[in-house]
């Protein structure tokens, strides 16, 4: 290249190597807005399924649909390869409760229910009202660290955050993310988006498990713990349109316990109390997981079995009338009573359940009710399953 005696570029080269820079420099500047662009069009994106997603959870009506939705929507919008749920369940009272109300677990094997804070991972130390936030845990993936909080990892798992769920500084489980890029959740990355979304996740998981527990109370008998008149209408109703589509028999049992007022005045109403606990639990002893039990008022109560024709559930009755008179029951050191119940058993068989599902459900209890009644006629301490007159 040409220069001048004094060894600068002649005015021309300047001016053009000038313009090659600022050239350069505005591609440049244009590469930057583009991916400036990009990001800012993929971060809204990112921010309208969430969104979305935040109003889906927040519409959920029960605890079923929360937890369904937060599984199959957020490993979708967040690009993530494994997301899993752990809650402190203590004394296994959520546990007990969806069990109650109908909640298949198995078909949420990324739900993880622990009984202590110190099963979470996170440091927490002594805790108390004025204890620090918990601070999200974000890193490599370590099969055996974190084995508890994702029991079914996918192969090549390479990046975690555990992120804590609170309420009122109360810790109630941890939402747990992963993915299979190294990157995605290190030590240095923020943490406000993805807290601010377990924080949401946290105050829709505790109003549907509040409410559920509140479903739950409204459908149980308080005193003996199994359910409630109002439960048995339901569930029959659902039962019976059920076992007309998958075509198999329901059975109903009315159970009573006999000369219960003679109990009552022989020991008391608290006495007459515990006998009905006592009956409801040896009850419950001889059902399967989806029989339903409910006490229907006083000392009667009713059980619901399922895809059980009569003679089944005939047999079951007698297993339940051996159990309350195998065995006295005992109110104290000093005082046992013999308790026995007399049961009338009915059937819904395959093929009778034409018409309406109420007037079914009716006739049913009706013809299980007059079948204890001839037990009731006949002697007491007996299961009648046929009319015999």
């Amino acid at each position: 290249m040409t220069q001048t005696a004094t060894g600068k570029l002649p005015p021309q080269h300047e001016h053009a190597e000038a313009a090659h820079d600022l050239a350069a420099e505005n591609r440049a500047l244009r590469a930057r807005m583009a991916y400036l662009l990009e990001q800012a069009e993929r971060n809204h994106s990112i921010m309208t399924r969430h969104q979305a997603f935040d109003l889906e959870i927040v519409g959920a009506g029960n605890f079923p649909e929360l937890v369904g939705t937060i599984f199959r929507v957020l490993p979708v919008i967040s690009e993530l390869d494994s997301v899993t749920l752990t809650l402190i369940d203590e004394d296994a009272d959520i546990r007990t409760v969806m069990g109650k109300l109908d909640v298949v677990f198995e078909d949420f094997p990324g739900l993880i229910f622990v009984e202590t804070l110190d099963e979470l991972g996170f440091d927490l130390g002594r805790r108390n009202a004025y204890s620090p936030t918990p601070k999200s845990l974000l890193g490599m993936y370590d099969a055996q660290r974190h084995a508890r909080s994702f029991p079914n990892a996918p192969g090549g798992l390479q990046s975690v955050a555990l992120v804590p769920l609170l309420r009122n500084k109360r810790i109630i489980g941890s939402l747990n993310l992963g993915s299979c890029d190294p990157t995605r959740f290190t030590p240095s990355l923020g943490t406000d988006f993805i807290e601010h979304m377990a924080s949401i996740i946290a105050i829709c998981l505790e109003n549907v498990i509040s409410n559920e527990m509140l479903k739950y109370i409204g459908l149980t008998d308080s005193l003996t713990g199994v359910y409630n008149r109002r439960y048995i209408d339901r569930r029959l109703l659902e039962e019976i349109a059920r076992a007309r589509r998958q075509q198999y028999p329901i059975s109903f049992m009315y159970i009573d316990i006999d000369h219960f007022k003679r109990v009552n005045d022989t020991v008391g109403h608290g006495g007459g109390d515990e006998v009905l606990r006592e009956v409801a639990a040896r009850i419950k002893d001889e059902l399967r997981t989806s029989d339903a039990l409910a006490r229907f008022g006083g000392e009667e109560f009713v059980v619901l079995l399922i895809d059980a024709n009569l003679e089944s559930a005939a047999f079951v009755a007698e297993r339940i009338r051996a159990s309350v008179a195998g065995s006295m029951i005992v109110l104290s050191p000093s005082l046992q009573l013999s308790v026995t119940v007399s049961i009338g058993v009915a059937c819904l068989e395959v093929g009778t359940a034409e018409g309406e599902a109420e007037v079914i459900a009716r006739d049913l209890i009706a013809r299980a009710d007059e079948l204890l009644y001839d037990a009731k006629e006949n002697g007491r301490n007996r299961v009648v399953s046929t009319r015999t007159g």
